[in-house]
């Protein structure tokens, strides 16, 4: 029984720590925000024109 305690103890341990460190990062640590753009293959750009020559 002793080995068990000493098992759920460590466990216990281990995920407050996980936890306490994942806390700490989102709380305390933004991200900088960036634009990111990427270019799509095989995608035509339609122009005006064209756009409202549906309506």
């Amino acid at each position: 029984m002793p080995t068990l305690f000493r098992l759920l103890t460590v466990l216990a341990l281990i995920v407050g720590t996980v936890a306490g460190s994942l806390y700490v990062l989102a709380e305390y640590f933004q991200p900088t925000p960036k634009e990111i753009t990427k270019p799509l293959r095989n995608v035509e750009v339609r122009s005006e024109q064209d756009a409202n020559a549906g309506e």
